[in-house]
């Protein structure tokens, strides 16, 4: 799987609203999941959502997501065979780091992002990819700047495919790398020991 971080803090970057007004929090209610509209477009995303946002097994919890159609895109960077790259779907998932677990610093935000792009490109799966993209976060209710220690990950996931349902395939199959690269289940990481 094709994998690659930045880094975006400055200027006009975007920021991570942890509690932007259509915020439903997953780690306290999980049964909300089916809530959020982006599912009924990629089922695969309500699984990572909950796996992400469960304390027990998850250093990161999830604070938004989209899921869109991709009109334009370079089939070289999604490891995309000739004939395979007709359609496109993609998705972000707003990714911030459990209280114990806060990357406090951008260099260990950097860290864990390499980290979890190697633990990525070492799944073999062509036609998507995931962008790890450090940015500032606020993460308390009714700030208006974030604290320059705040940061968090957006991650932006692309699949594609010769059809549309082909491509949210290999979309569904980069969240469920995305949810073992940052949140290994038992299965895998007994799998992979």
């Amino acid at each position: 799987m094709e994998a690659d971080w930045e880094v975006e803090l400055g200027g006009d970057a975007p920021i991570i609203d942890a509690f932007w007004p259509g915020f439903i929090d997953l780690q306290k209610l999980p049964n909300r999941v089916s809530e959020i509209a982006e599912i009924r477009q990629l089922p695969a995303l309500g699984k990572l959502l909950l796996r992400l946002n469960d304390a027990q097994t998850s250093p990161v919890w999830t604070a938004k997501c989209d899921v869109w159609i991709v009109e334009a895109f370079d089939p070289d960077e999604l490891d995309a065979p000739t004939g395979s790259a007709e359609h496109a779907l993609a998705c972000y998932i707003d990714l911030l780091p459990r209280s114990d677990q806060k990357w406090n610093s951008l260099e260990s935000a950097v860290a864990d992002c390499k980290a979890r792009c190697a633990r990525l490109r070492s799944v073999a799966l062509h036609c998507c990819r995931a962008d790890l993209i450090v940015r500032r976060a606020l993460l308390a209710p009714d700030t208006n700047t974030p604290d320059a220690n705040n940061l968090g990950i957006t991650a932006y996931l692309t699949g594609c495919g010769a059809t549309p349902e082909i491509a949210a395939s290999s979309l569904s199959a980069a969240v469920c790398a995305l949810a073992d690269a940052l949140a290994p289940s038992r299965e895998f990481a007994e799998h992979n020991s």
